[in-house]
């Protein structure tokens, strides 16, 4: 750096003695970063190594959606048939009627389920009394910790041909009609994970500055204007990243669930993707078709991730990556 005078040419500007020098960062390499902070990284290798065994190498399998796969003849034996896999799905009638069960019980769940904790949680915060609060969380949570034999068990016990209100109104069975399944299964979902979704939205409350509620008070703000102007808008970052992450699995709409109860209501339906693979591929031998439908969900899972997550930084959004 030079300074110029009006009265001579440019000199080189000097230093102040007293200054101290400039320190020079020096660059530490991936390998001494890893190493300083090793203990730190060994927190993430059992999480690694589950997504690694139980997620990227059975990703290897997807080749037997292109073979005349045999368990007998193994990987190398079986002949390869390209994609006549995929083709037999789209002539297949289970598979069109396995898919449109899905996409009808999909968008019932993204319409009914996926706000279901965000209206939990806005009416949970809003009770003045600590213990009503504490009570209710702690009621809503419990189903979320019971299997799914022992929800429909209770369902059964209440809504189906014996049950509670059968007794009580006569001839009453919700459980076996076909009409109204994919609404029961939509509400079972409700029921049994309502509460522990609330958690994520619970924190994202706690998250907002309290500061804001106090000058929208001051300002004259009622409860439901706070909750619109303040709360809400808190809760759509953490709402729009759940949303991203759900459509990567809205084509898995509850394997268990359904299987369980598909005797009651028959294939036609409750038979969904999920339950065509495991009934097609382990139970029927049909490997390379149960596969080709399993990867096609995958890549139509993948799609739609990835089409959300543009769509929201379009929107102004951060998305996900």
């Amino acid at each position: 750096m030079s300074t110029q005078t009006e009265a001579g040419p440019r000199v080189p500007a000097q230093r102040d003695a007293g200054a101290p020098a400039p320190i020079k960062q020096r660059k530490v390499s991936l390998r001494k970063r890893i190493w300083r902070e090793r203990w730190a990284y060994t927190f993430i290798v059992p999480g690694a190594l589950f997504f690694l065994v139980f997620a990227y190498v059975p990703m290897a399998g997807n080749v037997v959606a292109f073979q005349d796969f045999s368990a007998f003849r193994g990987f190398a034996g079986s002949p390869w048939v390209g994609f006549q896999n995929f083709e037999a799905i789209f002539y297949d009638p289970e598979v069109l009627t396995a898919l449109r069960n899905t996409l009808i019980i999909a968008f019932l769940q993204l319409i009914f389920a996926f706000p279901a904790p965000i209206a939990l949680a806005l009416l949970l915060d809003s009770l003045m009394s600590l213990r009503v609060k504490r009570w209710v969380q702690t009621v809503v949570y419990l189903p979320h910790f019971l299997s799914w034999v022992i929800v429909i068990s209770v369902w059964q016990q209440v809504l189906g041909g014996g049950g509670l209100i059968s007794n009580l109104v006569g001839g009453f069975d919700l459980m076996s009609n076909a009409d109204t399944f994919k609404l029961l299964v939509v509400a079972q979902g409700v029921w049994k994970d309502v509460g522990w979704g609330t958690i994520i939205f619970f924190a994202a409350i706690a998250g907002i500055p309290s500061d804001r509620y106090e000058a929208a008070a001051i300002d004259g703000a009622g409860a439901w204007q706070r909750m619109r102007h303040i709360t809400l808008p808190g809760l759509i970052p953490v709402a729009t990243l759940l949303l991203i992450l759900n459509l990567g699995s809205i084509l898995t709409v509850g394997f268990e669930q359904l299987l369980l109860q598909q005797p009651m209501v028959g294939a036609d339906a409750a038979q969904v993707l999920d339950t065509f693979v495991y009934f097609r591929g382990v139970l029927g031998g049909e490997w390379g078709i149960a596969t080709a439908a399993g990867l096609l969900k995958g890549i139509i899972g993948t799609v739609l991730v990835l089409a959300a997550n543009k769509f929201a930084k379009r929107l102004g959004g951060e998305g996900i990556f």
